[in-house]
């Protein structure tokens, strides 16, 4: 049987992907990766064996993003002071630049729709497992997951460029 240590650690690569799909920015993602992993090291007895370890992670990863949005909602917006030189693309670099956007685009989505958006997308959850990680009905789940759906191809569908058509 497995260390808490060791089942910990093989969660990590689906912590930093979903913690940097829900803050669209790498750093902010690995400090909500730490803040997890130590908050889950400090409550590891609080952990069942033989329950599933992914689920409570990103039970506490959800809950500690939906605190530090409501933090940030109570101090304001930050402001960069230097200029954002993303705009600019290097030639080869195409699949950056699209993931780039589509991270603009989820960055648009409200956090309860981005979160239930990604972990049925992103980590394959069920609505069911999603609904009992999120602590909401399985018809809010299925809500969320459609709201986000839409916008999303509102989104893109304003950034299509002009002078196509959608032929059927």
């Amino acid at each position: 049987m497995a260390s808490f240590e060791t089942e910990l650690l093989a969660q990590v690569p689906r912590l930093r992907r979903y913690a940097r799909a829900l803050t669209g920015d790498a750093t902010r993602a690995d400090d909500l990766v730490q803040d997890c992993l130590e908050r889950a090291w400090r409550r590891m007895r609080m952990w069942r064996r033989g329950t599933n370890l992914r689920a409570w992670l990103f039970t506490i990863m959800h809950n500690l993003f939906v605190n530090q949005v409501r933090g940030a909602a109570r101090r304001g917006v930050e402001v960069p002071i230097e200029p954002d030189h993303a705009a600019a693309v290097a030639p080869g670099q195409e699949a950056s630049r699209l993931v780039d956007e589509l991270d603009r685009g989820l960055a648009t989505l409200p956090p309860e729709q981005r979160e239930v958006l990604l972990l049925v997308a992103l980590e394959g959850l069920t609505y069911e497992e999603v609904a009992a990680q999120l602590d909401v009905p399985l018809g809010t789940v299925m809500s969320r997951l459609y709201r986000a759906r839409e916008r999303m191809r509102s989104w893109a569908d304003a950034r299509a460029p002009a002078g196509l058509r959608v032929v059927k």
